[in-house]
């Protein structure tokens, strides 16, 4: 770099805030169109004639050459990356599995409770496997994403044939588990796999249609439980899986409008915006709520039960609701359902008041 002032920093710092052009206006570096824009050690560094303490960082003045956004490199694909792109935290979805059983106090057995826990394993797999599709599809409209371009393909930190291997092995794993458990689970299991990835292809541009397979495949997941604690689920549990899911769905497509997500990134969304999201989400928790309030005092519950006092769960189930409006209309915090559920405290306390209250009452 050629220096206007002398070897002292103040000389080098009035130099590059010219730009990269010298005090007579001439270029500093006449065959780059980049700027350097150096931290305040390398300046020093540059000033007493010393190296600088690492390569310095190159800004193009006008943008990429090719006009598109850069992919987010890093190293080569590592275990983090790959932990990253099957996403191990969404697996708590796969807990729905579970819920006939926890429902079912006298299904209770060591048999029931293995294949249940088989069962989420397997889904949680074939699930992983999806988002590995999902991601390898939106690979490039992720990189002009603000968030989504740090995903492993997106940023090309995983190459895409390590991918389809962790992929394919995913998805040998999940449906190998899944039909030395039974063949019927197989095909649900099977089913789900194939609706996500219609989904990931092709139905996620539709609008509604997107959140109704989402909803769809947490059905999936309770009927596939049901099968394997050997149970028969009510019609008002489905009802609510339904419900629950299709606002955590809702929840989701509102989360990409407030963080002003580009229709290219998802077509879906010119058939939403925030004050149809806001009321659909609205009414969902309030059905959700009545559904609750019917199942705890049906005939046929209290009898599986063998309570009438599960009612006294509704309470917590109210708070949860309120709470969540509270959080998406008053503090204005959007985002997935699920993250929300994680990290907001007075969510946590009410969800685990409820499973307490409700533990209590169906098992002791």
């Amino acid at each position: 770099m050629q220096q206007c002032d002398g070897p002292t920093e103040a000389g080098v710092a009035r130099c590059l805030q010219k730009k990269g052009r010298d005090c007579s206006g001439r270029p500093c570096h006449p065959k780059e169109s980049a700027v350097i824009l150096p931290d305040r050690d390398s300046v020093r560094a540059i000033a007493e004639g010393r190296p600088t303490p690492a390569p310095l960082p190159r800004i193009h003045k006008d943008g990429p050459p090719d006009g598109k956004a850069p992919a987010v490199t890093g190293s080569p694909s590592s275990l983090r990356d790959l932990l990253t792109l099957i996403r191990p935290h969404q697996w708590v979805k796969n807990g729905f599995v579970a819920i006939p059983l926890l429902l079912t106090p006298w299904a209770w057995t060591w048999g029931a409770a293995v294949f249940t826990a088989l069962g989420i394993v397997a889904f949680s797999f074939t699930a992983s496997a999806v988002y590995i599709m999902n991601d390898y599809l939106d690979r490039e409209a992720d990189r002009r994403h603000p968030k989504k371009r740090h995903r492993p393909l997106a940023a090309e930190r995983v190459p895409i044939p390590v991918a389809f291997l962790a992929m394919g092995i995913l998805l040998a794993m999940g449906f190998g588990l899944a039909i030395s458990i039974s063949g019927p689970f197989a095909g649900i299991l099977a089913l789900y796999f194939g609706l996500n990835i219609a989904y990931s292809v092709k139905l996620k541009h539709v609008a509604i249609l997107d959140v109704l397979i989402i909803a769809t495949g947490f059905v999936l997941r309770v009927e596939a439980g049901a099968m394997l604690a050997a149970v028969v689920t009510t019609s008002w549990i489905t009802i609510m899986i339904g419900l629950l899911a299709l606002f955590i769905a809702l929840g989701k497509r509102h989360d990409d409008l407030v963080s002003n997500m580009s229709l290219s990134h998802r077509p879906s969304l010119a058939g939403y915006n925030q004050a149809f999201l806001s009321s659909a989400m609205t009414a969902v928790l309030g059905a959700l709520l009545a559904a609750y309030l019917i199942y705890t005092t049906d005939a046929e519950t209290q009898a599986r039960m063998q309570t009438e006092q599960l009612f006294y769960t509704a309470p917590f189930v109210a708070a949860g609701v309120m709470r969540y409006l509270q959080l998406m209309f008053v503090e204005k915090r959007t985002g997935d359902p699920t993250r929300i559920a994680l990290t907001d405290r007075f969510l946590q306390g009410t969800i685990g008041a409820w499973a307490l209250c409700f533990g209590f009452l169906v098992y002791f």
